[in-house]
């Protein structure tokens, strides 16, 4: 597969991407654990179809310490046994400001009320903003058919 144009070597597209890595800089400075990052953006690009992405942050989280176990039943969160309420609260999240288009009231109140059960407000807006960034990142990576595979962890750091 070949994208559908190099946005690295486009100008525009990389004064684009400058601002959206600075919003993921500051998202990943936050008080959010490092793990429940990677876990909520491999979750949004697992229902985005987003392959770029999932190469990208499957082998970020692997280099950082998840296991295998937990990343290859990640799309099966509810039946596993191998996360925290915290990341459930946090995956539900995901998931209903991922599909936000699925439901006419948007977030239920309730997925909502449990995330707040398990973080502050500082965290709760991290959450929110990764969420709504990796789903832009998604977006763009679909529309413009990124290729998969050849990530090499820290290749953008």
């Amino acid at each position: 597969m070949e994208a559908r144009m190099n946005v690295f070597g486009n100008p525009t597209a990389g004064k684009l991407m400058k601002h959206f890595v600075s919003a993921g800089k500051a998202v990943s400075d936050t008080p959010l654990p490092a793990a429940t990052q990677e876990l909520v953006k491999i979750r949004a690009s697992q229902i985005n179809g987003c392959g770029f992405c999932l190469d990208m942050h499957t082998k970020e989280a692997a280099a950082a310490g998840e296991t295998s176990t937990r990343l290859n039943l990640l799309a099966t969160w509810r039946e596993a046994t191998v996360f925290t309420d915290a990341e459930r609260a946090a995956l539900e999240l995901t998931e209903q400001g991922t599909r936000i288009a699925d439901a006419a009231g948007g977030v239920p109140d309730e997925v909502w009320a449990n995330a707040a059960k398990h973080y502050d407000e500082d965290q709760l807006i991290a959450l929110v903003s990764l969420i709504a960034l990796i789903n832009a990142f998604n977006r763009m990576n679909v529309m413009l058919q990124m290729p998969a595979g050849d990530y090499q962890p820290g290749q953008f750091a």
